[in-house]
Formats: structure tokens, sequence, C-alpha cells
């Protein structure tokens, strides 16, 4: 059995389809499953335990017409490996049409009608409501394929070598550590980082064994920068500096993730490691921290959740700037004293 899973981006959306391959893997252990991902966020999953291979998706390259030759030459290759089985958990145009062009046995996706990729499937998954989360959604392609759902399992298992390579550059083992999480892909999902600033300068000054890291890609430097202004010695900032494997152990050691709606939470609810999650424009029922949607903090508002990547309240970024820091500590209080 040759299974094909696509779901290129984006880092948060990938966590959430990961139950997708775990389950099929644990009920069918001789398949060979391979996933198709955005080359950006392939070293997320290369060496997965449960992947035989990883198939780039080589979005910005193939953008150029003159590489579109690239782009076929990769779309046969896929057509040449007679899958069995492809599930798109992507539900757009491209990810419609590549599952599509496989030429698979049995060719399952979302109904999703953003882009019409729906068409294109043998079988259609409906999202039960609004509020599904998405694990949940992506989980119902299962039954189709005769398969159930599986709750136990290692979502992210461990990677020793990964971590022990960051023992090696920092002192993980030295301190609990509060991870923050100051960067998102929309701007009105950012809490102000004068509210990141402030809340780091109260946890060094009240918790004093704690430290601080901040986590965040290379665009991200510019709020790390401001948040360790604050926080002075004990705030280790980390923008820009760690690979995806690198960000998923360090979130494995943390004692608590302060973060906004970010592929980074994700990461922390599938590890098991505590969050605090900062919502503004979207909805938590939908895409928040799996099995933590109690952690998560939103704003009474008349517009909230307006599922817009722009803010359009008459008050702008009103949902997150109204929220103070003093209420994100007091959770962090209680989370940081709380039993084990």
């Amino acid at each position: 059995m040759k299974i094909l899973i696509l779901k290129p981006s984006s880092l948060g959306d990938v966590v959430q389809a990961l139950p997708v391959l775990r389950s099929i893997k644990a009920q069918l252990p001789e398949s060979q499953i391979y996933w198709w991902i955005d080359s950006n966020l392939a070293p997320f999953l290369v060496g997965d335990p449960d992947l035989a291979g990883v198939v780039h998706f080589e979005r910005r390259r193939w953008a150029a017409p003159h590489r579109w030759g690239e782009l076929w030459r990769s779309v046969r290759w896929i057509r040449q490996q007679s899958f069995d089985w492809v599930i798109d958990l992507q539900c757009l145009a491209r990810s419609g049409l590549v599952a599509w062009l496989a030429n698979g046995g049995l060719t399952v996706g979302l109904d999703d009608a953003r882009e019409g990729a729906r068409g294109l499937y043998d079988l259609i998954v409906s999202r039960p409501s609004f509020q599904t989360h998405a694990v949940d959604w992506y989980l119902k392609v299962l039954p189709l394929l005769g398969l159930a759902p599986r709750n136990h399992f290692e979502w992210l298992p461990p990677r020793p070598d990964t971590a022990a390579g960051l023992r090696r550059k920092w002192p993980l083992d030295s301190h609990p550590w509060l991870i923050l999480q100051p960067g998102a892909r929309w701007l009105n999902k950012r809490w102000p980082i004068e509210s990141f600033a402030e809340l780091a300068r109260q946890v060094v000054a009240r918790f004093s064994p704690v430290h601080v890291a901040v986590l965040g890609g290379a665009e991200d430097i510019p709020l790390g920068a401001a948040i360790a202004r604050a926080a002075g010695e004990r705030c280790l900032d980390l923008t820009g500096q760690l690979s995806l494997p690198e960000m998923v152990e360090w979130i494995r050691i943390c004692r608590l993730m302060v973060t906004n709606d970010t592929g980074p939470m994700h990461v922390a609810a599938a590890i098991g490691r505590p969050v605090i999650a900062l919502f503004g424009p979207t909805e938590p029922r939908r895409t928040g921290p799996y099995g933590q949607l109690e952690n998560v903090l939103q704003l009474d508002l008349p517009c909230v959740p307006c599922m817009r990547s722009r803010c359009r309240y008459a008050k702008p970024l009103e949902c997150l700037r109204a929220l103070p820091p003093e209420r994100v500590f007091r959770a962090i209080e209680a989370k940081l004293n709380a039993p084990s």
C-alpha cells in the first residue's frame, strides 16, 4: 500500500494533519506513506519514523515559468509511484490539481469551496460545523478509507540528536524556561510587542528561577530584541537562530509557552507543553491549541472572531491591544504555581 498525503503548508496546518499520518501507520504498518510539503517546511518532516519519504513542493522556485519543467518532472515522479491512496488535506486549487494529476487509485479531499478543488476528488469530507477543530476535520477522512482515528500516539517524536546539539549551545537544563512567541503571519494576530515586553519584565522580576526564551523566525528579530531589552540578562533571544527541528526540541523542554495564534503554538499543544494562547481575529474552536482550549485568552468584542487578516474594527486591533499584560501574567502565575 502506497499513500500520498498533500499538506504543503503552513506549519500549524501540517502539525494538525499529523494525526492522520499516525492513525494510518498504526493500522497499516507496512504502508509506505509520502508527504507533499513546501520545501521551506520539509525539515520539519524529514526523518519522521512514519514516512517513507518527503516530496518537496518548491513553491517560490516554481513560480517562475522557466522552471515549470522542474515542476512537471516532480509531478511525473509522483504519477510513476502509482499511489493507492492520495489524500489532499489542503483543499486548494494547486493541491487538488496535484492530487488529480497523481492519478492514484483513490483520491480523497476536503470540502472547501474557496478554490473549487473538491471537483477533483473521488471522495469528499465536509466539515461537520463551523466550529469543528481542524484536527477533527482532517481525521474524518479515515472512515472513508475503512480506518479509525487513533487517540494514543506520539504526535511529534523526540529527536535526541537535535536536543543534544541544543544542549551543547545553550543551558537548556539549568533553569526553568518560559517561551514567548511574539510573531504571527497575520499582523492582526500579534499581541502588541510592548505588551510582550512588559510581560517578560514582570516574569523575570517576580519569578526568580524562571528564564525567558523568545522564539521566532528571522522576520521576528526586531520583536525578540525589544523583549530582550525589557527582560535583561535572564532573557535568551533565539529569533532567527533555530531550525524547525531545533524549535520543536526547545519547546519540548519549556515549562510554559505564551504565544500568538501561530504554528509553534500547535507544536506545543502536540507535544503536551502547556500554552497560554492569545487569540484575536480567529476562532479557537477551529484552530486553537488542540486539547488546551481552556488556555486561550480572547476578549469578548462585537467583531470577534472576524476571521479576517486585516482589521476593520472602529478601534483598530482592539481585540489584542485591549488584552492587558496583567491578565496574561495572572494566567502564567496560575500555571507556574499549579502542581506538576
